[in-house]
């Protein structure tokens, strides 16, 4: 399908797509053998430059919350984000592409066993700087406390170096922390769905924000996503069903 001019210039003022990859979410980009980035919203990020019949270019970052911004000053076009308000204010999203359920790690010998045990009066829980856990957290834990590690990939690390209750985050990134380290575990159970969508600057317009998310309910009805998730590996996350 042919894409009208008005909606290319939307997405490319520069030319070229300009596409944020936060590789502080292992769900969604890493770096391959060569170190060049590889995932998920690589793979998308490339298949819509395709339909664009544009040159890409990939703006790589360390956390989620560099890449919120990056996309609101509009130095991105598009952007691979989970679903929140806060980001709302400079992000237009997608509906979801993909589920990703959030968990809490903890010491062997902590006395916490279960999910409702961690909202309580001294318990300090380490997340990433600006993530979704971050943004989720700060509104739901009324009595714990929250602390933060400058990215998602350092929550453990800090976590362990500080010496809080809780680390909370991606569950893969949990449990692979939990295997590369000794006398850790996860607490049974999910305490948040994650919705990752793809976003855009608010300023482009609802005819190509019509057009983006036309896109990502064809990738995830092809099987684009699912084969995705399939080649890169990654395990525990599901394809999003399809919008209402």
């Amino acid at each position: 399908m042919k894409l009208d001019s008005n909606i290319i210039s939307a997405f490319t003022p520069t030319g070229r797509l300009r596409a944020s990859i936060n590789l502080g979410n292992p769900i969604l980009a890493g770096r391959d053998a060569s170190g060049a980035p590889a995932g998920v919203s690589v793979d998308l990020a490339r298949a819509f430059a395709q339909r664009l019949g544009v040159p890409l270019d990939l703006v790589v970052l360390d956390s989620a919350g560099a890449s919120v911004e990056t996309v609101t000053r509009e130095d991105a076009d598009i952007g691979f984000f989970a679903i929140d308000p806060l980001r709302a204010a400079g992000v237009v999203f997608t509906d979801a592409y993909v589920l990703i359920q959030g968990a809490y790690l903890v010491r062997e010998d902590s006395p916490l066993r279960a999910l409702d045990e961690v909202d309580r009066e001294g318990n300090r829980v380490t997340v990433g700087r600006g993530s979704a856990y971050d943004l989720f957290l700060t509104r739901e834990l009324k009595q714990a406390a929250i602390t933060r590690a400058p990215t998602s990939p350092a929550v453990v690390d800090t976590f362990l170096a500080e010496g809080t209750e809780v680390a909370a985050g991606v569950s893969q990134q949990l449990e692979a922390d939990a295997r590369r380290l000794t006398g850790l575990r996860l607490l049974p159970g999910s305490f948040m769905t994650i919705r990752q969508a793809m976003g855009a600057p608010r300023s482009r317009g609802a005819e190509a924000m019509a057009v983006l998310s036309a896109f990502v309910e064809e990738m995830k009805a092809s099987g684009f996503v699912a084969d995705a998730l399939r080649r890169h590996g990654i395990e525990g996350a599901a394809v999003a069903p399809a919008a209402a």
